[in-house]
């Protein structure tokens, strides 16, 4: 176990956030040399019930479902199902004849989007944005919200289709910039092994792993257990924050037509940590090989060209990291703002789920919080730097 002055140390930084208002609640967990050294719950997941914060509580993933995508797509790698420069048209015929917007024309692509191109956030598929290929993606969200509860929504394949028929951001291999690219691995996922997205990560991943609080909705006897959401009040304190976004129902009370690979799973911290686990003891657990060391070895390793690691950059909190394969990976601990070490990598969710895997130290942390627009926050931060700083 953490020593006690550590362990005291992370209590106290957490509860002042909660008695702050930054945060309602959270859980944290560290893995040392694949054992759990320090656990700690603190705060409300029901602000309004008093309902707290406990070690079963199931909190949305957001972007933290990323990495979990990465790896189907490694699955499908290492059985030669696939080959990573594969043009995505061969999977989603929306993808043919893509154009992307150059001077504010559209023109045709200089080549086609391929499977690397997505792991990478290299492919010119955006979140949002002021120019055609941003516009064109938001209003695409958007239908697919309104369709949501009605009697056609929209399915991972429909979504996929009709966001290759949109403009790219700019020529595939070109850029860094973040987007639905993992959105479109799940789809091909799904193509590949001629399954529903989610029927794969339950057989692939999540039951060999014992994940069995994880999936695209939560079943009605366990949604007691979904941590609320809040935002910023404006005034110094919470308030609720409920709704849809990213195509992915905010209750996660019915089973989705959309399973989105980059945002649409719930979990709980001690399934995220059996799937961490697997990563950092080179893609085995508990006796069960979901993927070979090299493959895991490729999949936590930084891809980013020169040219394109300037369009990572622009995140400033991101000095010292590159990316690969939906995850960001520490290159440069001393240019990077946070305490860390060389090929530690991971990532976080719009609400705050995060995690690391630090290979060298034999570390995994996880922190589990539901707050709009968190990602890695201010809290996120002295965590972790307490932890590395003791090692």
């Amino acid at each position: 176990m953490l020593e006690l002055k550590i362990a005291n140390q992370l209590k106290n930084t957490l509860k002042v956030s909660i008695d702050n208002q930054e945060i309602a609640g959270a859980n944290f967990m560290v893995i040392k040399d694949g054992k759990m050294v320090f656990y700690h719950e603190d705060g409300l997941a029901d602000i309004d019930s008093g309902r707290p914060i406990t070690r079963d509580s199931i909190f949305r993933l957001y972007s933290m479902t990323k990495p979990i995508t990465a790896t189907s797509i490694m699955m499908l790698l290492e059985r030669g199902e696939i080959d990573l420069y594969d043009p995505i048209s061969r999977y989603i015929p929306g993808f043919n004849n893509q154009q992307v917007e150059r001077n504010g024309e559209l023109v045709p692509a200089e080549r086609e989007v391929n499977i690397h191109d997505l792991l990478n956030m290299t492919s010119g598929l955006v979140y949002g944005g002021i120019d055609k290929a941003g516009q064109y993606t938001e209003a695409l969200f958007q239908e697919m919200n309104g369709r949501m509860y009605g009697e056609n929504p929209m399915s991972t394949i429909e979504f996929a289709n009709r966001l290759g028929q949109g403009p790219l951001s700019f020529e595939p291999g070109s850029n860094w910039q973040y987007g639905a690219s993992a959105d479109i691995l799940g789809a091909i996922v799904e193509t590949v092994s001629g399954m529903r997205y989610g029927q794969f990560l339950k057989k692939e991943i999540f039951d060999p792993l014992d994940m069995k609080d994880t999936g695209f909705w939560i079943p009605e006897e366990k949604r007691a257990r979904l941590a609320k959401t809040y935002q910023d009040d404006g005034a110094g304190s919470l308030k609720l924050y409920a709704d849809n976004h990213l195509g992915i129902a905010h209750q996660m009370d019915q089973e989705p037509a959309f399973e989105s690979g980059g945002a649409g799973l719930a979990s709980t911290i001690d399934d995220a940590a059996k799937f961490t686990t697997m990563l950092l003891n080179q893609g085995s657990f508990n006796g069960v090989q979901l993927l070979r060391p090299r493959t895991v070895q490729y999949l936590t390793s930084a891809t980013l060209t020169d040219w394109q690691q300037k369009g990572l950059d622009t995140w400033h909190t991101f000095r010292g990291y590159s990316y690969g394969n939906q995850m960001r990976i520490m290159t440069a601990p001393e240019k990077a703002g946070l305490i860390g070490s060389p090929g530690e990598y991971g990532w976080d969710g719009w609400l705050g789920a995060y995690f690391c895997n630090s290979p060298q130290d034999g570390l995994t942390i996880l922190f589990m919080i539901q707050k709009k627009d968190a990602g890695t926050m201010t809290i996120t931060r002295k965590l972790r730097n307490i932890v590395f700083s003791s090692l």
